[in-house]
């Protein structure tokens, strides 16, 4: 079976007899250990999965009911809790820990029959943009393997782009999905806050964490959206509007769809290539019947600042848990008192972003300086969240660039933070504003690396973002450019 298949082909190649459940899942499986190097996959649940296809292949056969994704391999973040298979956040503060739970999005799997394969690497708790944030080694781009492939679900848009999986599961906190998308040339959507349930995600940022999908094409990615969408009682924040048929949504042509540019999207130090490819993009939904709508979020500027007093103040207290007592890295230290146990534990436990960001929202949090930074980034929040507001009176969607680059050199920005914060300037504005927003494929650089174009939408807009992607998707070729793989390669 071709590697880059997307999930609807595999799905009629298994109704129709061609291939069985049992097949694809070793078949994944080979890519993925063939695929080693790319340092994907952190575990692999080969018995499981193996045994999950064969009895899809069973209840196949026998006629029963089968779920909306039965027998197709999927890749779960390791970000999110995965009962009896080892889940780590891509810390070693977590390092063998194996849950005795499922998140929800993971029985949601499991009740549509998808296959589990295994669990994706990731910048450590989700914290990070290139994936060389892991404890567990680096993440590198299937494009080019000197490069990173994006962060923090880095591993999940690896996994789907070198073909080793057509889907998979990722979280995005102010860009996570959608900016590796992007940098490896697939399609990831960073759903509206609350549209798809937390419950087992490990938290970074509460009031930004959201798990999304991963997909080869637009279809893969409704079809998967589907499957995760809904209200959960055990999820205080997820919504209990009714989840639409996403796949349905698709079609038709943009006549008469407002499509709004923001100038502050638009900036110095962005790469020429990204500029033109998605400059580019917008004449061609203009030229699919759109219109294109100039207009400006005028507290853009202030996002990124924003976003690293909310989401490391929120970090500070969500980490506050890894104490080496209850669970976790325990130090094996003498220790003179239970301080010195906290100190020695965490010291170990955590990476240095992990450890940046915890101080920082300590600092923000802090006694005299909770007002200062902490209350006004709320405030300057709720001004973003009204930009958003006031262009969608204007337009339907938003069309942006998802990065100012495309995928940078292992290692190059590694040590400088702030050149790092600053490759998610475009993503974290509508994540702070709980909007909905899809990466899709829109051309290539110079050097061969991907180009996305981000579409935004208002809250519980999936339908739309996916229509106008997907509209454009079948009006282009980029989704079906593919990194060479293993048996190319070898």
């Amino acid at each position: 079976m071709n590697p880059f298949a997307t999930a609807g082909e595999l799905l009629a190649a298994l109704e129709s007899g061609d291939v069985t459940a049992v097949a694809l899942t070793e078949a994944a499986l080979a890519r993925a250990r063939a695929g080693a190097e790319l340092g994907a996959w952190l575990h692999l649940a080969e018995d499981e999965a193996l045994a999950r296809a064969a009895d899809v292949d069973r209840r196949r056969a026998a006629g029963e009911p089968l779920g909306a994704l039965a027998g197709v391999p999927v890749g779960v973040k390791d970000q999110i809790v995965t009962r009896g298979i080892p889940t780590t956040a891509g810390s070693k503060m977590l390092a063998g820990w194996v849950p005795p739970y499922d998140a929800t999005v993971v029985e949601r799997l499991r009740a549509a029959d998808a296959v589990v394969i295994g669990k994706l690497n990731q910048d450590e708790f989700a914290m990070g943009s290139s994936n060389e944030r892991s404890a567990f080694g680096v993440v590198k781009n299937p494009w080019d393997t000197s490069r990173i492939p994006g962060g923090s679900s880095g591993g999940s848009a690896a996994a789907v782009a070198a073909g080793h999986v057509p889907l998979a599961l990722g979280t995005d906190t102010g860009g996570s999905i959608r900016q590796p998308a992007s940098l490896c040339g697939v399609v990831g959507l960073k759903p509206t806050y609350g549209r798809v349930s937390r419950y087992g995600a490990i938290a970074f940022a509460s009031s930004l964490d959201q798990i999304g999908p991963f997909g080869r094409t637009v279809a893969d990615v409704a079809r998967l959206l589907g499957v995760l969408a809904g209200p959960d009682p055990r999820d205080s924040t997820a919504l209990t509007s009714p989840v639409p048929d996403y796949l349905a949504a698709l079609g038709g042509d943009l006549a008469g769809l407002r499509v709004g540019v923001p100038e502050e999207y638009f900036v110095g130090g962005m790469e020429a290539a990204v500029e033109a490819a998605v400059r580019a993009a917008l004449t061609q939904l203009e030229g699919l019947g759109a219109t294109l709508v100039p207009l400006s979020l005028p507290h853009t500027k202030y996002a990124v600042a924003t976003y690293y007093i909310l989401a490391t103040a929120e970090a500070s207290s969500n980490l506050a848990r890894y104490d080496g007592v209850r669970f976790g890295h325990r130090t094996r230290d003498r220790v003179s008192d239970i301080a010195d146990l906290y100190a020695k534990s965490r010291a170990e436990g955590f990476g240095d972003e992990v450890k940046r960001r915890i101080i920082l929202g300590t600092y923000a949090l802090s006694s005299g300086y909770y007002d200062a930074y902490y209350l006004k980034a709320q405030k300057v929040r709720t001004l973003l969240r009204r930009d958003f507001e006031a262009a969608f009176a204007r337009c339907d969607v938003l069309a942006t660039p998802v990065s100012p680059v495309t995928a940078i050199g292992l290692g190059e920005r590694v040590d400088d933070p702030l050149q790092m914060y600053l490759m998610d300037i475009f993503t974290i504005p509508s994540s702070l504003a709980g909007n909905t927003s899809v990466s899709v494929p829109c051309g290539f650089d110079g050097g061969g690396l991907p180009i996305g174009l981000q579409l935004i939408g208002p809250p519980l807009g999936e339908e739309r973002v996916l229509r106008v992607a997907h509209a454009y998707e079948q009006a282009t070729e980029w989704h079906r450019r593919h990194p060479a793989t293993n048996e190319e390669v070898g």
